[in-house]
Formats: structure tokens, sequence, C-alpha cells
């Protein structure tokens, strides 16, 4: 149980680090550079998917950290399980299938977090 809680410690801290720096990034940089990278799609929309990641790797991280509702960290990787979900599919869409490929590892280590937290949390 201990070897998998570490486990569990280290890809959400992992997660939480790419999700700050991803979501960061969403949020900082300028329009004039972020649009030819998002070319589809509206830039508040990037900026909201930003701020949800930023929010998302603080749910991954500050409920445990302080033991203050822990059950919320299941729910934040829930949340960018979704936001990568989203990520997969508009590579997809946009036939950059090379593009898809880092948003399902993250959507998958999000989902081994689930399930690793709610076994935890969950009394047997």
């Amino acid at each position: 149980m201990r070897r998998t809680n570490v486990m569990l410690w280290i890809i959400q801290g992992l997660l939480a680090a790419g999700f700050l720096f991803a979501g960061g990034m969403k949020i900082v940089t300028p329009a004039a550079t972020l649009a030819p990278m998002i070319a589809p799609l509206p830039l508040g929309l990037i900026r909201f998917i930003g701020t949800c990641e930023v929010i998302g790797a603080f749910g991954l991280i500050l409920p445990g950290l302080f033991r203050i509702r822990p059950s919320l960290t299941p729910l934040a990787a829930a949340g960018l399980v979704v936001i990568m979900s989203g990520a997969v599919s508009a590579s997809i869409t946009m036939h950059r299938f090379a593009d898809a490929v880092p948003p399902a590892i993250l959507g998958l280590l999000a989902i081994a977090v689930i399930s690793g937290r709610v076994r935890c949390v969950t009394p047997a």
C-alpha cells in the first residue's frame, strides 16, 4: 500500500507540474504568439482550458498535501481526463495524429491516479 501511495504521489506531482506549465502558458502567452498554434480554436476557449488545467494541477496536489478532502483528488484527475480527451479528439479531427499521443498518455496517467486514489480513499 505504501509503495502504491508513493507511486501515485510521483505521478500526481509530474502531472501537476506538466499541467501547471501547460495551463500557465495558455494563460500568459500573448494572443499573437498563441494564434498559429491553436489555429481553428477560439482564443477564449484556449484560455479557459489553460485555467482549468492550472486548477486541476492544484487539485491533484493540495487535497492530499493538506489532508483536507482528499476525495477531491480523483475528481481533479477526472476533470483533467475530460480535458485530455478533448485534446486527443481535437488533434485527430485536425489530422494531427502525432499531437494526439501526449494528451492520451497524460489522460491515461490521470486515470491511474483516479483508480489508485479511489481505492486509497474508499474503505475496504
